[in-house]
Protein backbone atom coordinates (compact mmCIF):
# COMPACT_ATOMS: atom_id res chain seq x y z
CA UNK A 1 0.00 0.00 0.00
CA UNK A 2 1.28 3.45 -0.80
CA UNK A 3 2.69 5.41 2.45
CA UNK A 4 0.91 8.33 1.73
CA UNK A 5 -1.77 10.06 3.93
CA UNK A 6 -4.65 10.58 2.95
CA UNK A 7 -4.58 7.70 0.49
CA UNK A 8 -7.38 4.95 -0.12
CA UNK A 9 -7.56 1.32 -1.86
CA UNK A 10 -6.84 3.10 -5.28
CA UNK A 11 -3.41 4.17 -4.42
CA UNK A 12 -2.05 0.69 -5.43
CA UNK A 13 -3.70 0.27 -9.12
CA UNK A 14 -1.70 0.12 -12.22
CA UNK A 15 -1.85 2.14 -14.93
CA UNK A 16 -2.97 -0.63 -17.03
CA UNK A 17 -6.43 0.06 -14.91
CA UNK A 18 -7.14 2.66 -17.35
CA UNK A 19 -8.04 -0.44 -19.93
CA UNK A 20 -11.06 -0.63 -17.74
CA UNK A 21 -12.39 2.78 -18.45
CA UNK A 22 -11.70 2.71 -21.81
CA UNK A 23 -13.71 -0.72 -22.13
CA UNK A 24 -16.53 0.52 -20.20
CA UNK A 25 -17.10 3.79 -22.18
CA UNK A 26 -16.87 1.87 -25.59
CA UNK A 27 -19.35 -0.58 -24.56
CA UNK A 28 -21.02 2.42 -23.71
CA UNK A 29 -21.27 3.52 -27.51
CA UNK A 30 -21.88 0.55 -28.73
CA UNK A 31 -24.81 -0.50 -26.91
CA UNK A 32 -25.95 3.33 -27.70
CA UNK A 33 -25.52 2.81 -31.44
CA UNK A 34 -27.51 -0.27 -31.33
CA UNK A 35 -30.35 1.29 -29.31
CA UNK A 36 -29.37 -0.45 -25.88
CA UNK A 37 -29.89 3.12 -24.26
CA UNK A 38 -30.25 1.44 -20.70
CA UNK A 39 -27.57 -0.84 -20.17
CA UNK A 40 -25.60 2.36 -22.60
CA UNK A 41 -26.01 4.69 -19.88
CA UNK A 42 -25.16 2.23 -17.12
CA UNK A 43 -21.66 0.96 -18.95
CA UNK A 44 -21.38 5.21 -19.03
CA UNK A 45 -21.70 5.05 -15.40
CA UNK A 46 -19.32 2.83 -14.34
CA UNK A 47 -16.90 4.42 -16.79
CA UNK A 48 -17.89 7.80 -15.45
CA UNK A 49 -17.07 6.71 -11.71
CA UNK A 50 -13.82 4.93 -13.11
CA UNK A 51 -12.75 7.75 -14.57
CA UNK A 52 -13.15 10.53 -11.48
CA UNK A 53 -11.05 7.79 -9.39
CA UNK A 54 -8.33 7.53 -11.81
CA UNK A 55 -8.09 10.92 -12.37
CA UNK A 56 -7.85 11.30 -8.13
CA UNK A 57 -5.18 9.04 -8.28
CA UNK A 58 -3.49 10.73 -11.21
CA UNK A 59 -3.68 13.85 -9.38
CA UNK A 60 -2.44 12.82 -6.18
CA UNK A 61 0.66 11.02 -7.51
CA UNK A 62 1.26 14.48 -9.71
CA UNK A 63 1.44 16.29 -6.53
CA UNK A 64 2.48 13.98 -3.84
CA UNK A 65 4.75 11.22 -5.21
CA UNK A 66 6.46 12.53 -8.14
CA UNK A 67 9.07 9.82 -8.34
CA UNK A 68 6.54 7.01 -8.94
CA UNK A 69 4.79 9.36 -10.82
CA UNK A 70 7.99 10.13 -13.58
CA UNK A 71 8.48 6.22 -13.47
CA UNK A 72 5.18 5.58 -14.68
CA UNK A 73 4.86 7.88 -17.54
CA UNK A 74 7.79 6.91 -18.98
CA UNK A 75 5.56 3.48 -19.97
CA UNK A 76 3.36 3.25 -22.80
CA UNK A 77 0.20 2.64 -20.82
CA UNK A 78 0.64 5.97 -19.29
CA UNK A 79 -1.09 6.69 -22.47
CA UNK A 80 -4.61 5.03 -21.25
CA UNK A 81 -5.26 8.42 -19.39
CA UNK A 82 -5.42 10.15 -22.54
CA UNK A 83 -7.10 7.37 -24.43
CA UNK A 84 -9.94 6.95 -21.54
CA UNK A 85 -10.46 10.69 -21.39
CA UNK A 86 -11.55 10.90 -24.78
CA UNK A 87 -13.65 7.90 -24.96
CA UNK A 88 -15.46 8.87 -22.26
CA UNK A 89 -15.98 12.48 -24.18
CA UNK A 90 -16.90 10.94 -26.89
CA UNK A 91 -20.29 9.01 -25.10
CA UNK A 92 -21.09 12.24 -23.39
CA UNK A 93 -21.60 14.15 -26.94
CA UNK A 94 -24.28 11.82 -27.64
CA UNK A 95 -25.98 12.97 -24.11
CA UNK A 96 -26.03 16.93 -25.47
CA UNK A 97 -22.69 17.18 -23.08
CA UNK A 98 -20.35 19.13 -25.56
CA UNK A 99 -19.05 21.33 -23.13
CA UNK A 100 -17.87 18.40 -21.07
CA UNK A 101 -16.25 16.55 -23.88
CA UNK A 102 -14.88 19.75 -25.36
CA UNK A 103 -13.23 19.92 -21.97
CA UNK A 104 -12.45 16.82 -21.61
CA UNK A 105 -10.81 16.83 -25.16
CA UNK A 106 -8.63 19.67 -24.14
CA UNK A 107 -7.82 17.87 -20.93
CA UNK A 108 -6.50 14.99 -23.89
CA UNK A 109 -5.14 17.32 -26.08
CA UNK A 110 -2.72 18.74 -23.09
CA UNK A 111 -1.57 15.37 -22.23
CA UNK A 112 -0.87 13.66 -25.16
CA UNK A 113 2.12 15.56 -26.23
CA UNK A 114 3.77 15.01 -22.75
CA UNK A 115 3.29 11.48 -22.06
CA UNK A 116 3.61 10.53 -25.60
CA UNK A 117 7.02 11.75 -25.80
CA UNK A 118 7.70 10.34 -22.21
CA UNK A 119 6.96 7.02 -23.65
CA UNK A 120 8.05 6.95 -27.13
CA UNK A 121 11.82 8.05 -25.35
CA UNK A 122 11.11 5.03 -23.44
CA UNK A 123 10.97 2.42 -26.38
CA UNK A 124 12.64 -0.52 -27.01
CA UNK A 125 12.64 -3.53 -29.67
CA UNK A 126 10.08 -6.50 -28.93
CA UNK A 127 7.41 -4.46 -27.15
CA UNK A 128 4.53 -5.73 -26.02
CA UNK A 129 0.30 -5.01 -27.07
CA UNK A 130 0.66 -1.60 -25.28
CA UNK A 131 3.07 -0.20 -27.37
CA UNK A 132 -0.01 0.97 -29.80
CA UNK A 133 -1.34 2.91 -27.02
CA UNK A 134 0.49 5.65 -28.61
CA UNK A 135 -2.02 5.19 -31.76
CA UNK A 136 -4.71 4.54 -29.62
CA UNK A 137 -4.51 7.93 -27.56
CA UNK A 138 -3.77 9.74 -30.92
CA UNK A 139 -6.47 8.52 -32.70
CA UNK A 140 -8.76 8.82 -29.63
CA UNK A 141 -8.55 12.83 -29.97
CA UNK A 142 -9.11 12.05 -33.79
CA UNK A 143 -12.93 10.61 -32.69
CA UNK A 144 -13.74 12.96 -30.54
CA UNK A 145 -12.52 16.13 -31.92
CA UNK A 146 -14.20 14.86 -35.51
CA UNK A 147 -17.79 14.45 -33.25
CA UNK A 148 -17.01 17.88 -31.53
CA UNK A 149 -16.88 19.37 -34.96
CA UNK A 150 -19.93 17.93 -36.65
CA UNK A 151 -21.64 18.87 -33.35
CA UNK A 152 -20.59 22.54 -33.57
CA UNK A 153 -20.08 22.66 -37.24
CA UNK A 154 -16.49 24.09 -36.57
CA UNK A 155 -14.23 23.34 -39.87
CA UNK A 156 -11.41 23.46 -38.35
CA UNK A 157 -11.87 21.41 -35.24
CA UNK A 158 -12.25 18.56 -38.14
CA UNK A 159 -9.29 19.60 -39.74
CA UNK A 160 -7.57 19.24 -36.30
CA UNK A 161 -9.31 16.04 -36.24
CA UNK A 162 -7.85 14.87 -39.85
CA UNK A 163 -4.35 15.59 -38.50
CA UNK A 164 -4.64 13.46 -35.47
CA UNK A 165 -6.12 11.01 -37.82
CA UNK A 166 -3.06 10.52 -39.86
CA UNK A 167 -0.26 10.90 -37.60
CA UNK A 168 -2.08 8.49 -35.64
CA UNK A 169 -2.02 5.78 -38.56
CA UNK A 170 2.08 6.59 -38.37
CA UNK A 171 2.22 5.47 -34.94
CA UNK A 172 0.70 2.46 -35.65
CA UNK A 173 3.44 1.56 -38.01
CA UNK A 174 6.18 2.54 -35.78
CA UNK A 175 4.55 0.85 -33.02
CA UNK A 176 4.25 -2.29 -35.21
CA UNK A 177 8.01 -2.29 -36.09
CA UNK A 178 8.83 -2.80 -32.58
CA UNK A 179 5.99 -5.12 -31.34
CA UNK A 180 6.82 -8.68 -30.13
CA UNK A 181 4.58 -11.35 -32.25
CA UNK A 182 5.29 -13.41 -29.53
CA UNK A 183 2.80 -11.48 -27.79
CA UNK A 184 -0.35 -13.54 -29.87
CA UNK A 185 0.73 -16.92 -28.51
CA UNK A 186 1.67 -15.48 -24.46
CA UNK A 187 0.80 -12.25 -24.16
CA UNK A 188 -1.60 -11.51 -20.90
CA UNK A 189 -4.01 -9.56 -22.78
CA UNK A 190 -2.72 -6.27 -23.62
CA UNK A 191 -1.44 -7.83 -27.68
CA UNK A 192 -4.74 -7.34 -28.51
CA UNK A 193 -4.77 -3.54 -28.52
CA UNK A 194 -2.44 -3.96 -31.87
CA UNK A 195 -5.93 -4.83 -33.52
CA UNK A 196 -7.64 -2.31 -31.34
CA UNK A 197 -5.60 0.77 -32.49
CA UNK A 198 -6.66 0.01 -35.87
CA UNK A 199 -10.35 -0.14 -35.06
CA UNK A 200 -9.98 3.12 -33.40
CA UNK A 201 -8.03 4.24 -36.51
CA UNK A 202 -11.28 2.97 -38.29
CA UNK A 203 -13.40 4.47 -35.96
CA UNK A 204 -12.12 7.88 -36.32
CA UNK A 205 -11.89 7.44 -39.85
CA UNK A 206 -15.76 6.88 -40.03
CA UNK A 207 -16.56 9.93 -38.39
CA UNK A 208 -14.13 12.06 -40.57
CA UNK A 209 -15.90 10.63 -43.80
CA UNK A 210 -19.34 11.33 -42.26
CA UNK A 211 -18.28 15.06 -41.81
CA UNK A 212 -19.56 17.14 -44.89
CA UNK A 213 -16.09 19.19 -44.75
CA UNK A 214 -14.91 16.45 -47.16
CA UNK A 215 -16.09 16.11 -50.47
CA UNK A 216 -14.82 14.96 -53.50
CA UNK A 217 -11.71 13.12 -53.83
CA UNK A 218 -10.84 13.92 -50.04
CA UNK A 219 -14.32 11.93 -48.79
CA UNK A 220 -13.26 8.85 -51.83
CA UNK A 221 -9.65 8.75 -49.93
CA UNK A 222 -10.94 8.71 -46.11
CA UNK A 223 -13.41 6.16 -47.05
CA UNK A 224 -10.92 4.06 -48.67
CA UNK A 225 -8.37 4.41 -45.78
CA UNK A 226 -11.62 3.80 -43.66
CA UNK A 227 -12.22 0.47 -44.94
CA UNK A 228 -8.46 -0.97 -45.55
CA UNK A 229 -8.02 -0.13 -42.00
CA UNK A 230 -10.98 -1.79 -40.68
CA UNK A 231 -10.49 -4.67 -42.91
CA UNK A 232 -7.04 -5.10 -41.03
CA UNK A 233 -8.19 -4.73 -37.61
CA UNK A 234 -10.72 -7.17 -38.70
CA UNK A 235 -7.52 -9.23 -39.74
CA UNK A 236 -6.07 -9.04 -36.07
CA UNK A 237 -9.39 -9.90 -34.80
CA UNK A 238 -9.60 -13.27 -36.13
CA UNK A 239 -5.99 -14.06 -35.76
CA UNK A 240 -5.95 -13.14 -32.29
CA UNK A 241 -9.18 -14.96 -31.19
CA UNK A 242 -7.91 -18.28 -33.66
CA UNK A 243 -4.32 -17.76 -31.02
CA UNK A 244 -6.49 -17.54 -27.64
CA UNK A 245 -8.44 -20.56 -28.39
CA UNK A 246 -5.00 -22.24 -29.13
CA UNK A 247 -3.37 -20.98 -26.47
CA UNK A 248 -5.69 -20.67 -23.52
CA UNK A 249 -4.59 -17.71 -20.74
CA UNK A 250 -8.02 -18.38 -17.80
CA UNK A 251 -5.91 -16.93 -15.76
CA UNK A 252 -6.94 -13.22 -14.61
CA UNK A 253 -4.56 -10.36 -15.34
CA UNK A 254 -5.28 -6.54 -15.17
CA UNK A 255 -4.33 -6.40 -18.52
CA UNK A 256 -7.33 -8.58 -19.76
CA UNK A 257 -8.91 -4.69 -19.70
CA UNK A 258 -6.64 -4.37 -22.99
CA UNK A 259 -8.97 -7.34 -24.28
CA UNK A 260 -12.26 -6.03 -23.38
CA UNK A 261 -11.58 -2.37 -25.24
CA UNK A 262 -10.65 -3.86 -28.87
CA UNK A 263 -13.13 -6.24 -28.71
CA UNK A 264 -15.72 -3.53 -28.28
CA UNK A 265 -13.89 -0.87 -30.06
CA UNK A 266 -13.70 -3.52 -33.45
CA UNK A 267 -17.58 -3.72 -32.75
CA UNK A 268 -17.96 0.12 -32.38
CA UNK A 269 -16.23 0.39 -35.62
CA UNK A 270 -17.99 -1.84 -37.80
CA UNK A 271 -21.10 -0.01 -36.52
CA UNK A 272 -20.06 3.28 -37.18
CA UNK A 273 -18.71 2.62 -40.68
CA UNK A 274 -21.51 0.53 -42.26
CA UNK A 275 -23.58 4.20 -42.74
CA UNK A 276 -21.04 6.72 -44.07
CA UNK A 277 -19.05 3.80 -46.30
CA UNK A 278 -22.70 2.37 -47.91
CA UNK A 279 -21.75 -1.22 -46.48
CA UNK A 280 -25.20 -2.27 -44.58
CA UNK A 281 -23.84 -5.87 -43.59
CA UNK A 282 -21.03 -4.47 -41.46
CA UNK A 283 -23.92 -3.43 -39.19
CA UNK A 284 -25.07 -6.58 -38.29
CA UNK A 285 -21.68 -8.15 -37.65
CA UNK A 286 -20.77 -5.15 -35.29
CA UNK A 287 -23.70 -6.25 -33.50
CA UNK A 288 -22.46 -9.84 -33.42
CA UNK A 289 -19.28 -7.91 -32.54
CA UNK A 290 -20.72 -5.98 -29.60
CA UNK A 291 -22.21 -8.87 -27.77
CA UNK A 292 -19.18 -10.56 -28.03
CA UNK A 293 -17.47 -7.74 -26.45
CA UNK A 294 -20.31 -7.33 -23.46
CA UNK A 295 -19.44 -11.16 -22.98
CA UNK A 296 -16.00 -10.81 -22.33
CA UNK A 297 -16.40 -7.93 -20.03
CA UNK A 298 -18.71 -9.79 -17.98
CA UNK A 299 -16.29 -12.83 -17.91
CA UNK A 300 -13.21 -10.63 -17.07
CA UNK A 301 -15.56 -8.84 -14.23
CA UNK A 302 -16.27 -12.23 -13.15
CA UNK A 303 -12.30 -13.56 -12.68
CA UNK A 304 -11.53 -9.89 -11.30
CA UNK A 305 -13.77 -10.94 -8.58
CA UNK A 306 -12.79 -14.44 -7.98
CA UNK A 307 -9.11 -12.94 -7.68
CA UNK A 308 -9.82 -10.49 -5.20
CA UNK A 309 -11.00 -13.52 -3.20
CA UNK A 310 -8.17 -15.12 -2.80
CA UNK A 311 -6.16 -15.23 0.91
CA UNK A 312 -2.85 -15.67 -1.40
CA UNK A 313 -3.19 -13.69 -4.44
CA UNK A 314 0.03 -11.35 -5.17
CA UNK A 315 -0.43 -7.47 -5.57
CA UNK A 316 -0.95 -6.71 -9.09
CA UNK A 317 1.82 -4.99 -10.83
CA UNK A 318 2.13 -5.74 -14.02
CA UNK A 319 5.32 -5.28 -15.91
CA UNK A 320 5.62 -2.39 -18.85
CA UNK A 321 2.73 -0.30 -17.34
CA UNK A 322 3.26 3.35 -16.68
CA UNK A 323 1.39 6.49 -15.54
CA UNK A 324 -1.91 6.33 -13.62
CA UNK A 325 -4.61 7.11 -16.34
CA UNK A 326 -7.48 9.92 -16.21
Amino acid sequence: MSDLPGRGWWADLPPAAGAAVMAAGILSVGLHLTGHEALSLVALAVAGALWLVLAADFAARLLGDRRRFRAEADTPAALTAVAATTVLGTRLTALGWQTVAAALLGLAVVLWPVLTLHVVRHWRRRMPGVAFLVCVATQGIAVLAAVLADAGHHEWLAEAALVFFVLGLLLYLAALLRFDLREVEGGAGDHWVAGGALSISALAGSKLTASPVWTGAAHTALRTVTLIVLALSLVWYVVLLGAELRHPRPRYDIRRWSTVFPLGMTAAACLSVADPAGIAWLRPLGEVLLWIAVAACLLTCAAMLASHRRPDRPPERPSGTGATPS
